[in-house]
C-alpha cells in the first residue's frame, strides 16, 4: 500500500481490484497524505449512481476559492458511457490542484479508463482479492508489521486457520491481538484468543442475527458452541455489532468522514450503515438491552450459557422484525 501514500505527488491514482478493505485503505492513504500537505483539502467521494453532470463539470474545473481537492470515483467499471467519456477527458488534462482517485474492479467494462490512467502515468495500487493461502499468510505478516508488531510464522499460520479468508476479519483480529499483547505474537497468544474459529464464528452469529436470519443465526451458534467457542466471545461479537449500528446511526457525510469522526475503519462504517437500514432506534435499543443481559448471563449469571445465547439471538432477530412490522 505504500504506492498509494505517494499519490499526493501525482494527480492520478488508479486502484485496481475489488477487495473492499484494500480499496478503502488505498483511498484513505491518498486522502491522509493530501491533508498532511494541506489540512483544508476538500474530498469529493462519488459512486456512479451519485455522480451527476454537475459533479463532472465541477471536478474538471479549478476551485474558484483555490485549495487542493481529492476526487474519488468508486466502482468505475459501473460508469455509464457518458460518465466514462467525461472521466477520460479529465484524465487527459487534470487540474494541477486536484488529485483524482479512480477505483476500478478490473472487470472488462470501462477498461478504457484503466488504460488511459496507466498511460497518463497514474500511481497504480493493487486491491485484488486475496484468495490463495500463501497470499493470506503474506497479508497477515504485512498487517502485523503495519501495526508495529511482530508475529511468528507459526502464529500467522494458526491465525489463518482459526479465522479463515475474510480480510476484514483478519485485519480486525490482528488489531485486537496487537492491542492485547506485549511483545511478539506467537502461537500461544493466538490459541488463547482464537480457539477453533472463536472470533470468526462469533462474528458470523452476530452478522446473521443482526440481518434478521434466525435459522442461520441459531445454526451458526450451535456449530460455534459445538466447536468449542467460548460463549462470552459470541455474546461480545453480537454486542459489538449492535454497538456499531448505534454509532453510525444518524451520521452523515462519506464513509471516510464518518470513520474519521467515530474512530472506526471505513469498511466497518459501510458494513454497519448497510445493516442499520433494517433497524429503528427503538428496536436497536431493545436489542442492546438484550445483549447486556446476555453478557451478564454468560459470565456466570445463568445456569445454561447456551440457552442464554439462543435467547439473545431470538431477541435480536425479534427486535429487528419489529422494525419491519412498524413500517408496513
Amino acid at each position: 500500500m505504500a504506492a498509494a501514500a505517494r499519490s499526493v505527488n501525482s494527480p492520478l491514482t488508479l486502484i485496481v481490484g475489488d477487495e473492499e478493505l484494500l480499496v478503502a485503505r488505498a483511498v484513505r492513504e491518498v486522502v491522509e497524505a493530501a491533508r498532511a500537505a494541506d489540512p483544508d483539502t476538500e474530498v469529493v467521494n462519488r459512486r456512479p449512481e451519485e455522480l451527476t453532470e454537475n459533479d463532472l463539470i465541477d471536478i474538471a474545473t479549478p476551485s474558484m476559492f483555490g485549495g487542493a481537492r481529492v476526487v474519488v470515483i468508486r466502482s468505475a467499471h459501473e460508469l455509464s458511457d457518458e460518465q466514462r467519456d467525461a472521466v477520460l477527458g479529465y484524465v487527459a488534462t487534470p487540474p494541477a490542484e486536484v488529485t483524482l482517485v479512480v477505483a476500478h474492479s478490473g472487470a472488462p467494462r470501462n477498461r478504457k479508463i484503466v488504460d488511459a490512467m496507466k498511460s497518463a502515468g497514474a500511481t497504480v495500487v493493487s486491491a485484488a482479492k486475496i484468495s490463495r493461502p500463501r497470499e493470506r499468510l503474506d497479508f497477515l505478516t504485512a498487517e502485523f508489521r503495519r501495526l508495529g508488531a511482530r508475529a511468528t510464522d507459526g502464529a500467522v499460520r494458526a491465525l489463518a486457520d482459526a479465522v479463515g479468508g475474510d480480510l476484514r476479519e483478519l485485519a480486525a483480529v490482528c488489531e485486537q491481538l496487537v492491542a492485547d499483547t506485549d511483545g511478539t505474537v506467537d502461537e500461544r497468544v493466538v490459541a488463547r484468543f482464537h480457539r477453533g474459529r472463536a472470533e470468526t464464528t462469533g462474528f458470523a452469529v452476530a452478522d446473521a442475527a443482526i440481518a434478521g436470519d434466525l435459522p442461520e443465526a441459531l445454526t451458526t451458534l450451535r456449530q460455534a458452541l459445538a466447536g468449542g467457542t467460548a460463549p462470552v466471545l459470541v455474546a461480545s461479537a453480537v454486542a459489538g455489532g449492535l454497538r456499531d449500528l448505534a454509532r453510525v446511526t444518524g451520521t452523515g457525510g462519506t464513509s471516510y468522514e464518518a470513520a474519521r469522526a467515530l474512530g472506526m475503519p471505513d469498511w466497518k462504517v459501510d458494513k454497519a450503515r448497510r445493516s442499520a437500514r433494517g433497524w429503528s432506534d427503538e428496536s436497536l435499543a431493545r436489542a442492546i438491552r438484550a445483549a447486556a443481559g446476555a453478557d451478564a448471563a454468560v459470565k456466570g449469571g445463568a445456569v445454561d450459557a447456551a440457552y442464554a445465547l439462543e435467547t439473545l439471538v431470538t431477541q435480536v432477530v425479534g427486535a429487528r422484525e419489529s422494525t419491519r412490522g412498524s413500517r408496513r
